[in-house]
């Protein structure tokens, strides 16, 4: 067997023997130093798999060491030991470049756990981290984040994503995760803003049958299912501050308390977190918890809009056209000249996203294989690329988002309102109380879809006909109406 081998930095010889057994018993090989000198002269003598160390030593502060290491030998995982509470030490120590600390009195089973994952790390190659990615785009902005996500996937460090609407954070924390040490563990993404406030603690943490009424069995909660993987926190602005107290806890101590259930388990998770709203500002507001921020704000990952990166637009929409191709048949469709210049000079305040709804529109509308400028129906907001438009810099305030299916849902239902336009009865038009235009739109669409093909006898090709569609339309709305 190959044995790995490790340093072990602290001035306590029963911590030391502690380590060294421990280490001993995974068929790893301990170096010991009592101090940094110590510790410098192994470092430069010999290579090493992994390194621990104290935070209080007695010619200086493991602090010095973290950021030794992190500019002398980057490709050493290095952990720091703590005090019991001491979280500001540990967060210093994770921004100097540490990639998961511990806390005394030792955990035997987490620093089991540590030690596996930063063995982990020096299985991944530096070319493997690059090329395993699925951000599209050449340009110099999307180079550069590449090069960002393979350095942080090997740090187990909270990472914030911040960015606009659809700027692609998600994407970006499963790059993390997918090309750092936790890759075969699970990735488990959560909206915070979707989740009921009386359900929250359960989401998260569990309960145990009988601890509240319709607990009628034990339930996991969401930190033990990404258990050794990657909880990201998506629209982490959302979370409710009384949430904000136990969440808070939870990542301090690495461990959760089910409801219902007298004792904590620890927990084993790398935390993620985005939100297209100015945390900051949140914080300033009394909204969200400066504590919580610090927690979560180790290492921000700022993700660049799309307006800085025009040249990536023709790349992408050709990945998107092909998507599309694939999961609704048919052969992609080609962008005229005209409709790619279009294309870039449009300001897209919901960056990709909105990219892939204006396609997805002009996938259904376009003739003969291709897309003109007029299927893309791109409203009014150009600019200069690269300057952020007025309607973005509006959007924290006014919390727009942008629907996978909204553009599509609209342009396809407002044909149909407008045939009730002509109706003798003008009630019909009225929206009921309490319905939302796009529920009343989808059910004039589904109503008139579905009367088509009962006058055809389910013949597609007449009922999108006498629609006066495209047949691609028509299967297009099927499917998005789940008709199909």
């Amino acid at each position: 067997m190959n044995h790995k081998n490790a340093l072990i930095v602290d001035d306590e010889p029963d911590i030391r023997e502690l380590l060294e057994i421990t280490l001993g018993r995974m068929n790893i090989n301990t170096v010991s130093a009592a101090d940094i000198r110590t510790a410098r002269h192994h470092l430069a003598e010999r290579s090493f798999d992994l390194c621990l160390t104290d935070m209080q030593l007695p010619d200086g502060n493991g602090i010095e060491l973290v950021t030794h290491i992190a500019k002398e030998i980057p490709q050493l995982p290095v952990a720091v030991i703590t005090a019991f509470g001491n979280m500001d030490t540990a967060i210093t120590a994770l921004k100097a470049g540490a990639f998961d600390f511990v806390q005394k009195p030792v955990d035997l089973e987490q620093l089991r756990t540590l030690v596996d994952t930063a063995i982990r790390i020096g299985d991944f190659s530096d070319s493997k981290r690059q090329t395993e990615t699925r951000l599209t785009g050449q340009s110099a902005v999307m180079q550069h984040l590449r090069q960002q996500i393979a350095r942080l996937s090997r740090s187990q460090a909270p990472i914030y994503i911040s960015g606009e609407s659809g700027s692609g954070k998600e994407l970006a924390a499963r790059s993390i995760h997918e090309q750092g040490p936790r890759a075969e563990g699970p990735f488990v993404p959560v909206n915070c803003g979707a989740i009921p406030t009386e359900l929250m603690e359960s989401e998260f943490f569990g309960h145990v049958k009988g601890s509240f009424t319709g607990a009628v069995t034990d339930k996991q909660g969401l930190f033990q299912a990404a258990a050794g993987g990657t909880l990201f926190l998506d629209e982490v602005a959302d979370l409710p501050l009384s949430m904000q107290v136990k969440l808070l806890r939870a990542i301090q101590e690495k461990a959760v308390r089910a409801v219902g259930s007298a004792s904590e388990e620890t927990t084993e998770v790398r935390i993620l977190s985005a939100t297209h709203k100015d945390l900051a500002r949140a914080v300033e507001d009394g909204q969200f918890r400066q504590d919580l921020y610090f927690r979560l704000n180790v290492i921000e990952l700022p993700m660049p809009s799309l307006r800085e990166r025009v040249e990536d637009i023709p790349e992408l929409a050709g990945d998107i056209l092909q998507r599309l191709a694939q999961e609704y048949g048919g052969e992609s469709p080609a962008i005229t000249e005209s409709a790619m210049q279009s294309l870039q000079s449009y300001a897209f305040p919901g960056n990709v996203r909105e990219l892939e709804n204006v396609l997805e529109r002009a996938f259904t509308l376009c003739e003969a294989g291709r897309i003109t400028p007029a299927d893309l129906q791109l409203g009014a907001a150009k600019q200069e690329p690269g300057r952020p438009s007025q309607s973005n810099q509006s959007m924290d305030n006014q919390d727009v988002q942008f629907d996978s299916n909204t553009d599509s849902q609209l342009g396809a239902s407002l044909d149909a309102a407008g045939a009730l336009a002509h109706s003798d009865s003008p009630a019909a038009l009225a929206l009921p109380p309490g319905e939302s235009l796009e529920f009343f739109l989808d059910t004039i669409e589904r109503k008139l879809i579905t009367d088509a093909l009962e006058a055809t006898r389910w013949n597609k090709t007449a009922a999108a006909k006498s629609l006066g569609i495209t047949f691609r339309a028509l299967r297009y709305r099927l499917k998005k109406l789940e008709l199909e």
